[in-house]
């Protein structure tokens, strides 16, 4: 029996194509994540749209009595957040769509806060549920019941009351509470640095030298914000002050935690770059300063982009396509620079290996110089004909490097060619010379010697093998000059002669007779 196999993705004939999933269209009420649900609801807290806000929570609101019993519910939930209750903090919300996986509720709940109910604190749950075809977040029908049971309360109907200075949707006692918090907790802070800092300056004897001292300074001021930041964000919690005054300048508070966050990251960046940057320059390693400014400079970069994200995270700005965006970009553009980047790998590795540094006398491939610069990019280089050659660093870590520059010693060994005219005991004579120039020469290290090497085709050569005992090229050079001309003159106080390039040619009598009855060569005088 046959059969007819189609893919799972072919349509019958006839039938028009449909797509295979249906794009989902975001909730108008941003309920899609418990971050925008929470915030949603803020909002129409603070607008005072109970009924928008009953939206936000699992009850039925199909007849007018059960919207308005849903709007009292949710007036009653303000009400016990107002009365010592809390949210999380916005930044600690989830903004998944599925919200957290790690906690140990279930996937399709979420614990946002908690209210206080009879001296008993409660969660406040959420609970995704399907709507119109859309998963939401809602405040969770357990929740919901527990806040109508506690809106049959005497206490909760009294924290109803409205009061008579609103501004943004919470009373204006309350706005001046919290702010008041938050300039005591920085102001008593600042001054307590201040006076810190005061006091360390009359102990130190120089304060301008004193690392100490530059550290606390460049630290204080930004460690006081941030560690106010942290100490309003846990009082304010505690306050009973409306949800709305609170939540909204907690949110926003976040902004000022990231900016203390980098003033102090670029504070300390200064410096513990100033800092290294003054040991080296006393250390004559200017190529090493170079790497710190640019290592300096992209710490600073990185601080400022990852505290805008945070910024734009905190006002609600999805970054996650920007981000994307970015390392998309990054890649096209380590592609695109690919040689700029394997130079500034190269100057790192030039600068921690230190095959050679500024004054260093160098060759590299048939360029020979001295540096004159290791840059971030490329190396320059003094030729003996006074141009500048520029090898990028890339290329340099690559190559042979012969450095001069840290030598001890110099070889000495040169070969001394002598005329086959003398004796064999006149051959010894001069060898003894040689060795004794050596001996006595006070800037020749141990182990010099000399010695016959080769007889050659024009000379007996003998061969010196020994170091000149200096660091300096250009002591070298004289000792060099001095060791030369003393075997010279050794030599020929012994009358033994050095060999010439020279060459014997031997004729018979015909071939001479020949030659001298040419003309040219009759002129010359030859010596039969």
């Amino acid at each position: 029996m046959a059969a007819l196999v189609m893919p799972a993705s072919a349509a019958p004939f006839g039938e028009p194509d449909t797509p295979a999933t249906a794009v989902a269209e975001p909730d108008p009420l941003g309920r899609d994540t418990p971050r925008s649900m929470i915030s949603g609801m803020i909002k129409a807290l603070a607008e005072h749209d109970y009924d928008r806000a009953a939206q936000f929570f699992d009850l039925p609101g199909n007849s007018n009595r059960q919207r308005v019993n849903a709007a009292i519910q949710v007036r009653g939930f303000q009400a016990l957040l107002d009365d010592g209750g809390s949210l999380e903090p916005y930044v600690a919300l989830s903004n998944e769509a599925v919200g957290r996986i790690d906690d140990d509720l279930p996937i399709d709940q979420e614990r946002v806060g908690q209210i206080t109910i009879q001296n008993k604190k409660v969660p406040v749950l959420l609970a995704r549920s399907e709507e119109a075809g859309q998963q939401i977040w809602r405040i969770s029908q357990e929740t919901a019941s527990q806040i109508a049971a506690a809106t049959r309360q005497p206490a909760a109907a009294q924290a109803l009351e409205p009061d008579k200075f609103v501004i943004a949707g919470a009373p204006l006692k309350d706005w001046a509470l919290l702010l008041g918090l938050g300039v005591f907790i920085f102001g008593g802070l600042w001054v307590v640095s201040a006076l810190l800092i005061g006091a360390v300056r009359r102990l130190v004897a120089d304060p301008a030298a004193s690392g100490f001292y530059r550290f606390l300074e460049a630290a204080l001021p930004p460690l006081s914000l941030l560690v106010a930041v942290i100490l309003f964000l846990n009082w304010a919690e505690r306050l009973p002050v409306a949800i709305v005054a609170r939540q909204t300048l907690l949110r926003y508070t976040g902004i000022l935690f990231v900016i203390a966050f980098v003033w102090f990251g670029l504070r300390l960046v200064d410096a513990v770059a100033e800092l290294a940057i003054v040991r080296m320059q006393q250390r004559q390693r200017r190529q090493v300063v170079s790497v710190i400014t640019l290592l300096r400079r992209s710490a600073k970069v990185l601080l400022l982009v990852f505290s805008g994200i945070g910024i734009l995270d905190t006002f609600g700005i999805d970054v996650t396509t920007g981000i994307a965006a970015l390392g998309i970009g990054g890649i096209a553009l380590a592609l695109g620079a690919q040689k700029t980047v394997e130079n500034l790998v190269g100057s790192v590795t030039v600068i921690a290996d230190r095959p050679a540094q500024v004054g260093d006398f160098i060759k590299v491939g048939e360029v020979v110089g001295t540096v004159e610069d290791v840059g971030i990019r490329s190396t320059r280089i003094r030729t003996g004909e006074r141009t500048v050659v520029t090898i990028p660093n890339g290329d340099l870590s690559a190559r042979h490097i012969e450095n001069f520059a840290t030598r001890d010693r110099f070889l000495f060994n040169p070969v001394i060619a002598v005329d086959y005219g003398v004796s064999s005991a006149r051959l010894r004579e001069a060898i003894g010379i040689v060795q004794g120039v050596l001996s006595e020469h006070e800037r020749i290290a141990e182990g010099a010697r000399a010695n016959l090497a080769k007889i050659g085709e024009r000379s007996f050569n003998i061969d010196v093998f020994s170091y000149i005992d200096v660091p300096d090229f250009d002591e070298s050079v004289l000792i060099r000059e001095d060791l030369l001309l003393s075997i010279y003159e050794g030599l020929e106080a012994a009358g033994i002669g050095l060999a010439f390039q020279t060459r014997t040619i031997v004729f018979t009598p015909e071939q001479f007779q020949a030659m001298s009855a040419r003309p040219a060569v009759a002129e010359l005088q030859i010596a039969p």
